[in-house]
């Protein structure tokens, strides 16, 4: 861990001294946690879990290039370049749980970590505040979707939170291995899920890859029973196709049963939840087919780098990039279909 030069630590407390009394200093008489809770590349926060608004600001005498991540490696700022002298105030909000990343996962450290990433990185000075009215994005899913707890592996999940601005979070239980047989069934999953589920929250369901001996009417029944319980709750339910695997046709394709998760039974997942979201009048995003048609036009040796090929020899897991990438054509379907305010998501 590095420590603070002098000069670093004169600015940090310059900056600290300029900055105004927060919010949450003028309804408690005590001040947001701040720089005090932070070194040069991290910050530790002895909160509660909940769901928690921070506020940063980036920059330093020298040009600077900062992104943040948190908890269980989640994503929850992307790279930001800020000039030499200039000060860039950037806000998010973010989940804070125990286990903090897969539900049947280790517990984590309580409070909220945060690690200060980038080519450069440089933090003039930040605020923790519990959120108020923040809409929630509850993920379901497999380890394609998870807070996966070591490099190189990611779930798209664990990068969509730094497509999202402060007043949505992402509360991802995905866990790694799931079907909709054992998510259903496994109380550190759904039966702990859906008591948390508020009206007007989100609720991402992308189960399949597991599913390989469930037959179709008992996958088309737990993904009607998930659907249920988030609307019970006054959520809302949007089915996702899961991403595909990367196994291609000698044609150069991925028109085969391994690649586009039909199981062994037959069961076409994709087709089935596509028939589940038309019949219960639920959002869709086509995960599947938006992943087959940008690894098949990476071919096969550019789709490598989504997946682990080079490290693993997987074909199923995504890289970091490969991730952010998914993660990325999950937000753009979000927006397309307004199911989240066009003001709450970061583009570009």
């Amino acid at each position: 861990m590095r420590r603070f030069t002098p000069a670093v630590l004169a600015a940090l407390t310059l900056t600290t001294a300029l900055t105004a009394v927060p919010a949450a200093q003028a309804h408690t008489g005590r001040p947001a946690p701040g720089l005090d809770h932070c070194t040069a590349t991290a910050c530790h926060f002895d909160v509660p879990p909940g769901t928690y608004d921070v506020r940063v600001l980036l920059g330093g005498e020298a040009a600077s290039s900062t992104a943040i991540s948190g908890e269980t490696r989640r994503s929850l700022l992307p790279e930001t370049a800020v000039a030499a002298g200039e000060r860039v105030a950037r806000s998010f909000t973010v989940n804070v749980r125990t286990p903090e990343g897969e539900p049947t996962g280790a517990a984590g450290t309580p409070g909220l970590d945060l690690v200060l990433g980038g080519s450069a990185p440089a933090l003039a000075d930040i605020r923790v505040t519990p959120a108020r009215h923040a809409r929630q994005i509850f993920l379901v899913g497999d380890s394609t979707v998870c807070d996966q707890p070591g490099d190189p592996y990611s779930g798209w999940g664990q990068q969509l939170p730094q497509y999202l601005r402060k007043g949505v979070s992402v509360a991802n239980y995905a866990d790694s291995g799931e079907s909709t047989v054992t998510y259903l069934g496994n109380p550190q999953l759904w039966a702990t899920v859906q008591p948390q589920i508020r009206r007007g929250d989100l609720v991402l369901i992308q189960l399949a890859h597991n599913d390989k001996t469930t037959d179709e009417a008992t996958y088309r029944a737990n993904l009607e029973t998930l659907v249920a319980g988030v609307r019970d709750k006054g959520g809302e339910p949007v089915l996702v196709t899961p991403v595909v695997r990367r196994w291609f046709n000698a044609d150069g394709t991925l028109n085969n049963g391994t690649a586009l998760l039909v199981n062994g039974l037959g069961v076409d997942h994709p087709a089935v939840i596509r028939s589940v979201a038309a019949a219960q009048d639920v959002p869709l995003i086509d995960l599947t087919a938006r992943t087959k048609e940008l690894v098949e036009s990476l071919g096969v040796e550019g789709s490598k780098a989504l997946y682990l090929y080079n490290e693993k020899r997987d074909n199923t897991h995504t890289s970091v990039h490969g991730a952010t990438v998914y993660a990325g054509l999950v937000r753009d379907e979000l927006l397309a279909r307004h199911l989240v305010p066009g003001g709450t998501v970061r583009v570009g």
